[in-house]
C-alpha cells in the first residue's frame, strides 16, 4: 500500500444509510476502531435498531476475495468464520464511492493478543484452520483466491529500494540538499546497524523460493495471516478468524508458520500452546523448507511495509511514522523475525521443531 493516500470517511449519517440502503441493516451508533493494519481500509463497530452489532468495512485496495471465501466457508459450515452480510445483489460487499463496503457480525470484544488462549482455545484453534484447509476448492474459489507462486517480489523489490536509499541517507544525510528528518534518520541507523542481515534475508527467500518453484505441492484455502492479532476468543472454548483479506490459495505451510516458530516478537507461540494447536489441528506432514521460505518472505513484509510507512512522509502522522519505527525495531532486534528467519534457514531449527512434533503426533519429516 506504499503511497497510497486514503480517502476521507464519510460522515456517520452517511455511512448508516449505505449500511442500510445496500444490506438492510439499520445502524444507530457507529463508533470508529483502530484495530488493524491495512492502511487501505477504514473499520467501524456499528450497533443496529436490532441490537446486534456489526463491524463495517470501507476498503480502498485489494479484492472481494476475502469475503467471498469467508462467506463460503461459513455457508459451508465451518464454525469460527463470520459469516459477511449479503448485500442487496447477492453479494458479501456493496461498491460505494470506488470503495468496497462490507458488513460482518461483530463476533467478540476479546483478542488473543489482548486476553490469554487458554488450552482448550488453542485446541479449538487448531480444529478451526484444520477445516479451513480441509474446504473443498470449487471453481468459484479456484478463479477468486490468488495463488501462491513463491516469488515475494512486491516485498522484495521495496526491500531493495529501501536498502540502496537508506544507506545513502546513513552515510550522506543531507545529500542533495534536502535533511533528513529524525524518523528517517533513526531509521536509516538501525538499517544500517542491521549490517548484511536484510541483503542475507533477500538472498535466503530468493534461493528458497526458487527451489520450491521446482516442488509441487498441494494447495488448499490458506487464511494468509492467521496471526493471534486475527483471532478473537468467546466463552465455552469458542474462537473465530477475522479479516480474510490475504486468503491464497497455497501449501498449508503458509498458515501453519504463524504457529511453528511464529511471527509476532512480542507473542512467541511456546512449545506447550505449538502442542495444544496441534491436539485440534491433527497429524500432519510439513516440509521444512516451506516453512523457512514462508518465515523469510514473512520478514521481508514486516520490514518493508512499515518502513516504506516512515520514508513517506507525507502518508502518515508522526505518531503513525514512529509506531512504524517500533515495528522495524521489533523485526531486526536479536528475538526479531529477521534473525529467525535467518537461522531457520541456514540451520536444523526448523526440522527439529518438526521431528519434536512428529513425535507427539504419529508424523515424521518429510
Amino acid at each position: 500500500m506504499a503511497g497510497m493516500t486514503l480517502r476521507s470517511a464519510p460522515t456517520s449519517d452517511t455511512l448508516s444509510a449505505w449500511v442500510q440502503q445496500d444490506f438492510g441493516v439499520e445502524i444507530t451508533t457507529l463508533g470508529s476502531v483502530g484495530h488493524g493494519a491495512d492502511e487501505s481500509a477504514q473499520l467501524w463497530r456499528g450497533f443496529g435498531a436490532d441490537g446486534a452489532s456489526y463491524a463495517v468495512k470501507l476498503s480502498e485496495a485489494g479484492t472481494p476475495a476475502g469475503l467471498i471465501v469467508s462467506a463460503h466457508l461459513a455457508e459451508h459450515g465451518v464454525a469460527g468464520v463470520p459469516r459477511p452480510l449479503m448485500s442487496r445483489k447477492r453479494q458479501p460487499w456493496s461498491e460505494r464511492e470506488h470503495r468496497r463496503l462490507s458488513v460482518v457480525p461483530w463476533v467478540s470484544e476479546a483478542r488473543a493478543l489482548e486476553g490469554e488462549m487458554s488450552a482448550a482455545h488453542w485446541t479449538s484453534y487448531g480444529a478451526l484452520l484444520a477445516k479451513v484447509h480441509a474446504t473443498t476448492v470449487t471453481e468459484a474459489l479456484a478463479t477468486s483466491l490468488p495463488s501462491e507462486d513463491h516469488t515475494h517480489e512486491q516485498a522484495a523489490s521495496a526491500t531493495r529500494v529501501l536498502d540502496s536509499s537508506l544507506r545513502l541517507a546513513a552515510e550522506e544525510p543531507e545529500a542533495g540538499g534536502r535533511t533528513v528528518d529524525a524518523l528517517v534518520h533513526a531509521l536509516a541507523q538501525e538499517w544500517c546497524t542491521a549490517g548484511d542481515r536484510v541483503l542475507a534475508l533477500l538472498e535466503q527467500a530468493d534461493g528458497l523460493g526458487r527451489e520450491l518453484q521446482t516442488r509441487k505441492a498441494a494447495s488448499v484455502v490458506c487464511h494468509g495471516d492467521p496471526h493471534l492479532g486475527n483471532v478473537l476468543i468467546g466463552q465455552h472454548e469458542r474462537v473465530w478468524l477475522i479479516d480474510w483479506d490475504d486468503s491464497v490459495l497455497a501449501p498449508r505451510e503458509r498458515d501453519l508458520i504463524f504457529i511453528l516458530g511464529g511471527v509476532l516478537a512480542f507473542a512467541p507461540v511456546t512449545q506447550q500452546q505449538q502442542s495444544w494447536f496441534f491436539d485440534g489441528y491433527g497429524a500432519t506432514n510439513l516440509d521444512p523448507i516451506r516453512l523457512a521460505y514462508y518465515r523469510c518472505a514473512r520478514a521481508l513484509e514486516d520490514l518493508a511495509y512499515p518502513a516504506a510507512q516512515i520514508v513517506d512522509m507525507h502518508r502518515s502522522t508522526d505518531r503513525e511514522r514512529a509506531d512504524a519505527l517500533s515495528i522495524v525495531q521489533g523485526v531486526l532486534s536479536p528475538t526479531g523475525l529477521v534473525n529467525l528467519a535467518l537461522a531457520s534457514a541456514s540451520s536444523s531449527s526448523t526440522k527439529d521443531t518438526l521431528k519434536r512434533l512428529g513425535n507427539e503426533f504419529g508424523e515424521g519429516v518429510p
